[in-house]
């Protein structure tokens, strides 16, 4: 089986041939820490597609840096949907890349409430061309769920990619038509 971070590797390489334009990828990360950045430099070559990583663990960083709005913060909280949204497409625009994944949740063993599990988590993709995100929930450690949601964020970017070569026809990843959806 191929890592998720090797195969990240391959799709940038058969969209850029396939375009005949560079991607540039970055992350925004909350429960991961960094390790979805970890992830995708460690692939020898990594340099010419990943442009750099913010850790937005607190909120006051959230909002502040990354751009999430406090209002966002305040109605859906910093674990939802509406935040890691907010998270990949604030920190897309700040880095100036063509795809940001962002991910926030509860990785445990404290911090859930009734509404928000340990093992809740959102993951955030953006490009100027869509923004889409994923929910998962995760019964392991807080370690394994960390790793879990690292090697999802890759996957979601993996099918986010391989769905646009496959649909390329000519047109830029980062043509705008401002889409939400969850990804299954």
């Amino acid at each position: 089986m191929i890592k998720q971070e090797v195969q990240t590797a391959r799709l940038v390489a058969e969209c850029q041939k396939k375009t005949g334009k560079s991607l540039t990828i970055a992350t925004s990360e909350s429960a991961t820490g960094g390790k979805i950045a970890a992830k995708l430099t460690s692939v020898p070559g990594s340099s010419a597609y990943f442009k750099g990583a913010l850790v937005a663990y607190s909120n006051e960083i959230k909002n502040n840096v990354v751009g999430v709005k406090k209002e966002t913060l305040e109605k859906y909280g910093a674990v939802s949907q509406e935040t890691a949204i907010e998270m990949a497409q604030g920190a897309r625009i700040l880095l100036n890349v063509d795809i940001c994944i962002s991910d926030t949740g509860i990785a445990g063993p404290t911090g859930s409430s009734i509404n928000k599990p340990i093992g809740l988590f959102y993951i955030g993709l953006s490009s100027s061309y869509t923004s889409i995100y994923k929910k998962i929930v995760l019964s392991g450690s807080r370690q394994e769920n960390r790793e879990n949601v690292a090697e999802a964020a890759l996957k979601l970017l993996n099918q986010y990619l391989a769905k646009y070569i496959q649909s390329y026809s000519g047109t830029d990843i980062n043509k705008s038509n401002n889409s939400l959806k969850q990804i299954s």
